[in-house]
């Protein structure tokens, strides 16, 4: 079978849709499928990196195109790249053959209708592959205003991209009850989360002890957040429990402490994103020497930075659930690191662990709850670490590479006939919670 991927990111890039659709890529190869990838030239993060036109990386076929690399610094600029990179897209698709399957993501927004309508022209199977929901995303972020024109052939595009596809790939059963509002029949959607990677993600004790002595973080306690620095992720709060805790200590659950001590608190923001340079601005300007950056760390570093904390955050925005998903919570659950989560009770995290109220799995405040937040730390760094393993080995093992990844390969090799427009599925509309494992 040959299949043909659409989306901006893919190997060597670290964002998160590029590293799933590495997995799902290079899987589908070795089971000896043809797989192209069609994706961008330039690094997300680094749009001044580029890598090679035309590679081959274990058994998929690369095609990178050229695009401009403007930037995340202003929003006419990321307009101008994505309208660059779907038109070099439209060029590079007409030099294609045809394939049987097309998968299309959702970076860039709207690559979902150039896949849809290759997918016509060709008579080949559809997916939608849907990471961010737009123009959902773009209107609760306010980069779009509800009714506005562009808003509406937005969402039209979107609605042909749903309607022309097999099956439409929702994250969590939040993001397929949008999808279903928009007419999109339930027996289309297949609800299915991204997953953790359990080769590469395992907690590392040798690892964490080398992070933190490279970074001066060997005798403190560390909060992070790792991952995409978004609007969607409003990190306000967390911000200004880190002013508010500069300088401060808290009292030490570190090995070789003794009962008692306090030790020096670091909040530590890994990744990247157009909110990155926020961070760094708000430490510089309150001169926080409590609050490290750093950026996005390599698929083969990320088990010992994650495993550098003593707490992780989950950010999820009010507006956002449904319209994105918090994947970062699965590798964090292959590490068992204590959890605090600031955003909306209600959300594919409270699915996760159940009631989040005193839940002595995941913490939880909401967005402007400074004080919550600052109460949570102080908890999790007076607590003495326990059995992670007991804790946290069933919810890994639900969200694992290995569970998922078949179901996903499954759906996309499915030689079922067709009956019309769309392959009939049967999937579950949520996923296990935490007292159901």
């Amino acid at each position: 079978m040959k299949l043909l991927f659409l989306n901006q990111t893919f190997y060597p890039d670290c964002v998160a849709t590029a590293q799933l659709l590495q997995d799902v890529a290079a899987e589908l190869a070795q089971e000896g499928h043809q797989v192209t990838v069609v994706t961008s030239q330039r690094a997300y993060d680094n749009p001044a990196k580029r890598f090679a036109i035309r590679e081959q990386w274990r058994g998929v076929d690369i095609r990178r195109i050229r695009s401009s690399g403007l930037g995340k610094g202003a929003k006419w600029r990321r307009a101008v790249d994505f309208a660059i990179f779907l038109l070099s897209c439209c060029f590079k698709l007409l030099t294609l053959p045809r394939h049987n399957v097309v998968v299309a993501l959702t970076s860039p927004p709207l690559i979902s209708l150039l896949g849809a309508l290759y997918a016509k022209w060709h008579k080949a199977r559809f997916f939608y592959w849907i990471m961010d929901l737009n123009p959902d995303e773009a209107v609760a972020a306010g980069w779009l205003k509800p009714n506005s024109f562009v808003t509406r052939v937005m969402e039209r595009l979107s609605r042909f991209s749903m309607r022309t596809a097999s099956k439409v790939i929702a994250l969590d059963r939040f993001m397929a009850d949008r999808v279903a509002t928009k007419g999109i029949p339930r027996e289309k959607i297949l609800v299915l989360p991204p997953w953790s990677h359990d080769e590469q993600i395992q907690a590392d004790a040798q690892g964490r002890k080398s992070f933190r002595k490279a970074h001066g973080l060997h005798d403190k306690f560390v909060v992070m957040y790792s991952g995409n620095h978004s609007p969607c992720h409003p990190l306000d709060t967390l911000l200004q429990a880190a002013l508010h805790m500069s300088p401060d200590h808290v009292p030490s659950t570190l090995p070789g402490r003794g009962v008692g001590v306090r030790v020096p608190l670091a909040f530590l923001f890994i990744g990247g994103g157009s909110e990155f340079a926020k961070v760094q601005r708000f430490a510089d300007e309150h001169k926080l020497t409590n609050i490290i950056c750093l950026p996005y760390q390599p698929l083969d570093q990320l088990s010992a930075s994650l495993s550098a904390a003593d707490l992780q955050v989950v950010v999820m925005g009010e507006a956002f659930v449904g319209t994105i998903h918090p994947c970062k919570i699965y590798n964090i659950l292959r590490i068992a690191t204590s959890v605090l989560y600031i955003g909306p009770r209600t959300s594919h995290i409270s699915d996760i662990f159940g009631d989040l109220e005193g839940n002595p799995l995941c913490r939880w405040a909401a967005h402007g709850d400074v004080e919550s937040v600052i109460k949570h730390i102080h908890a999790a760094a007076s607590e003495c670490p326990q059995p992670k393993d007991d804790r946290f080995g069933p919810l890994a093992a639900s969200f694992s590479r290995q569970n998922l990844l078949p179901q996903l390969i499954a759906a996309l090799t499915d030689l079922s006939p067709l009956t019309s427009d769309s392959i009939p599925v049967t999937a579950a509309t949520s996923h296990p919670q935490a007292h159901d494992l």
